[in-house]
């Protein structure tokens, strides 16, 4: 499920972050700068989304596109994909059974190889994510 949801971008602090509110969801989250800003928002939101959806609730739509803010604030519309965002952070395990010739059975044991890590990391350079 796809949404949009306004953020408030509040200036630096003190700390050097601003602060970042999701006025929809009773979020807050902070960045270092306006691209990190707008990651943190978007985690925040997907993580709250994902736990309403756990709990058997409803994921709350936006009341409006141009929440109340003040001077100096930047708001700004964050797109969302809930089911993305689980398939992201899904880290449970499956089983997978692969046919490969003896003589690399036999060398990759040999040394001492991980056949689940060897896949993995097959498998992430093969889809760009290395």
């Amino acid at each position: 499920m796809q949404m949009i949801y306004p953020v408030i971008i509040h200036p630096k602090g003190k700390e050097g972050y601003h602060w970042v509110e999701v006025p929809d969801l009773e979020l807050d989250t902070q960045g270092k700068d306006l691209k990190d800003c707008v990651y943190m928002a978007r985690d925040v939101i997907c993580l709250r989304g994902t736990q309403l959806q756990d709990q058997g609730k409803a994921i709350p739509q936006p009341a409006r596109l141009d929440p109340p803010h003040g001077p100096g604030d930047i708001v700004t519309l964050v797109d969302v994909d809930f089911d993305a965002y689980r398939r992201m952070n899904d880290m449970r395990t499956v089983r997978k059974n692969v046919t490969l010739p003896n003589y690399l059975n036999e060398m990759a044991m040999k040394a001492g190889l991980n056949f689940s890590q060897v896949l993995q990391e097959g498998l992430k350079e093969r889809l760009g994510m290395l």
